[in-house]
């Protein structure tokens, strides 16, 4: 089966050749019920893998199904190399080897898949302040929101009975916490706002779940989604507004989504607040908000009170017998900039994507952002980083264009940097940065790489193959790697193998098979 699905696949890659091609490549990873494809066709005089191959989906997950039958493989990596002559290779490896072709480039090996990168949420400290919630006051305003909005329709919107209160406590025990007093009051009215399938949309224009279903999101939701060490070795959330209200955390048990846009993202109750919060303030989290949770209001009892004037401010509009609210502006200035650096710094910027700028870049109007955590000077560089030592940056991406790392020493909040340099730098300094858990070195020039061996809490590392060698054969690998990249668009998944074997790695289970298609191309 892997030798006829690997054929059908080489035939279609030679058959889409571009004329004078003196190779191609295919590169694919298969798994959790999706199928990634990169590579291209080697040709004189173009750039490596200018045309892009086909993408044979069907025939590719005909080969993973093949090769999990044949290794078990739930998740697989390969890569099929062809030539004109119609003479193949297939190299294929389950996990933890991972193609990043198309993407980052080069190849990414899981040394540990049980580690994760903590968030600082977890860390915050709590909040102390009581509830602002009243259970009272939310009943009588959501009774007059509801004669408001009958008003407005010229009919009363129809609502399932009550939850019990053997459900709620049923409830608040799988959930491990107790509702809000006044969430828990409103489900004594009703058990959501949804009968069969038709919704109001109460509460934000969003379905207001029954108790059940919020019981059940929230087993979904009470931990931030890890998307793998590809974009989360770098990964910032940042803080919500006011600052300090809301955890900065892509996901808690605290947490309680009560209501649902039906698309990934939802309204919630938030029993864990930050130390400038209150227990019960409802938050924004979901699909949407990966990188951090927004504040919406200090209690249901608030929010009830926001649409209730709403209603009688008339921001509203009507859609045959849809209400749907008119929340006015009030967000206080741009959380992010993306391009170019502003005349004037909004206090407020917490990520500058900086593109493009000409000249070494100065940094020093940035400490009028004193909530900064990412910043990214991408295609400029700059010669001095002695801005950013106040700064609460956690995330750095920049080219270094003169000028040294001696900055960064004793940063306390740097978690991740992705460096270049123009010329080749002393990173000692590093050894000093107690919180660094990811490092990009493949686009910088290291005076002497052994240095990483001092970072026994580095869990990321990206090298060059060239940088990977020179560390390996020191025996200087850092001590806590959890995963690695080979940053190398052109290594190949042989290569890849060897070097994570260096790393640890078993790699002897990987399957190899070659062949030729015919004369007439079968």
């Amino acid at each position: 089966m892997v030798e006829q699905a690997t054929r059908r696949i080489v035939e279609q890659i030679v058959a889409q050749a571009p004329a004078g091609w003196t190779r191609a490549v295919l590169s694919s990873t298969a798994g959790g019920g999706s199928i990634g494809v990169s590579g291209g066709y080697a040709v004189p005089g173009a750039p490596l893998w200018h045309n892009p191959v086909a993408s044979p989906f069907r025939e590719l997950g005909g080969l993973a199904e093949a090769l999990r039958d044949v290794r078990g493989w739930e998740r697989t990596s390969l890569e099929i190399a062809c030539q004109p002559s119609g003479e193949y290779a297939l190299v294929a490896t389950g996990d933890p080897i991972t193609s990043l072709r198309g993407r980052d480039g080069g190849f990414q090996a899981v040394l540990d898949p049980d580690q994760r990168l903590p968030q600082p949420g977890f860390g915050q400290e709590e909040g102390t302040a009581a509830p602002d919630g009243d259970p009272e006051l939310a009943v009588t305003r959501f009774h007059a929101y509801l004669e408001r909005r009958a008003a407005i329709l010229g009919r009363s919107e129809q609502l399932p009975p009550p939850a019990s209160a053997a459900a709620l406590d049923e409830a608040e025990r799988r959930i491990g916490r107790p509702l809000p007093a006044d969430l828990r009051a409103l489900y004594r009215i009703a058990d959501g706002d949804t009968i069969g399938h038709e919704s109001p949309c109460l509460l934000g224009d969003m379905i207001w779940m029954p108790l059940a279903t919020l019981v059940a999101v929230h087993a979904g939701q009470r931990e931030p989604l890890w998307l793998g060490w590809e974009l989360a070795w770098d990964a910032i959330v940042f803080d919500a507004e006011p600052a300090g209200t809301v955890r900065r955390c892509g996901g808690h048990p605290g947490w309680l989504p009560f209501a649902t846009g039906e698309d990934g993202n939802y309204l919630a109750v938030d029993l864990a607040p930050a130390r400038n919060g209150r227990p019960g303030q409802v938050i924004r989290i979901g699909r949407d908000y990966h990188d951090g949770p927004h504040h919406v209001a200090d209690s249901v009892t608030s929010l009830l009170g926001r649409h209730l004037e709403l209603l009688e401010r008339g921001a509203y509009e009507r859609y045959d017998d849809h209400l749907s609210l008119v929340e006015p502006d009030h967000r206080p200035g741009p959380h992010t900039i993306v391009g170019e650096l502003p005349d004037e710094i909004p206090p407020t910027l917490q990520a500058l994507h900086l593109n493009d700028a000409a000249g070494p870049v100065d940094l020093a109007p940035l400490t009028a952002a004193p909530h900064l955590r990412l910043l990214h000077l991408n295609r400029c560089g700059t010669a001095d980083l002695a801005p950013l030592r106040a700064l609460p940056v956690e995330s750095l991406r920049v080219t270094l264009d003169g000028g040294d790392l001696t900055p960064l020493e004793g940063h306390r909040t740097l978690t991740s940097l992705d460096l270049e340099t123009t010329a080749p730098v002393d990173i000692a300094p590093l050894r000093t940065v107690p919180h660094l858990r990811g490092l990009d070195l493949s686009r910088a020039g290291v005076r002497d790489l052994t240095v990483l061996a001092d970072l026994p809490d580095l869990r990321y590392l990206a090298l060059t193959a060239r940088q990977w060698t020179t560390l390996l054969d020191e025996g200087k690998a850092p001590p806590a790697l959890a995963a690695a990249r080979l940053a190398d668009d052109a290594a190949t998944l042989d290569e890849a193998l060897a070097w994570s074997a260096r790393l640890g790695l078993h790699t002897g289970d990987a399957l190899r098979a070659t062949g030729a298609l015919g004369p007439d191309g079968g």
